[in-house]
């Protein structure tokens, strides 16, 4: 089993990027897929999540209208689209896989995933 997380890197505030998150050895068609993300002296927080089966999405409110996400059956593989990013976007950005399907109030509850990539570095600085 393995999430491998890319994409990240140094951006200036108000541009985008687009991480990555590549999935091999389980049935990626039965997984949710969730990006979180910790920055330095702070605990991982949640920042988006599309629902196996029928695709619903959640965003942190810190982010609702500047990213998005989308992910590719076919290709195992889930898009974070980050736009105006702000330097508060600075963080290691983790995509987790859970085998279930969440509610408003379990997206972001990170025990509830059942695997986890190694993370990609977003640094948002002029």
């Amino acid at each position: 089993v393995q999430l491998q997380a890319s994409g990240g890197g140094l951006v200036q505030p108000g541009g985008s990027l687009r991480l990555s998150c590549a999935a091999s050895g389980f049935s990626f068609d039965y997984y949710t897929i969730t990006w979180f993300r910790q920055a330095p002296g702070k605990e991982r927080e949640g920042v988006s999540c599309i629902r196996r089966s029928d695709g619903y999405k959640y965003f942190a409110g810190s982010v609702k209208g500047r990213f998005t996400i989308s992910r590719d059956n076919a290709k195992n593989t889930v898009h974070l689209h980050m736009n105006s990013l702000e330097p508060e976007d600075t963080a290691i950005y983790y995509c987790a896989a859970g085998g279930f399907s969440p509610i408003l109030s379990s997206w972001a509850s990170a025990g509830a995933y059942d695997y986890w990539g190694q993370g990609t570095l977003v640094t948002v600085s002029s």
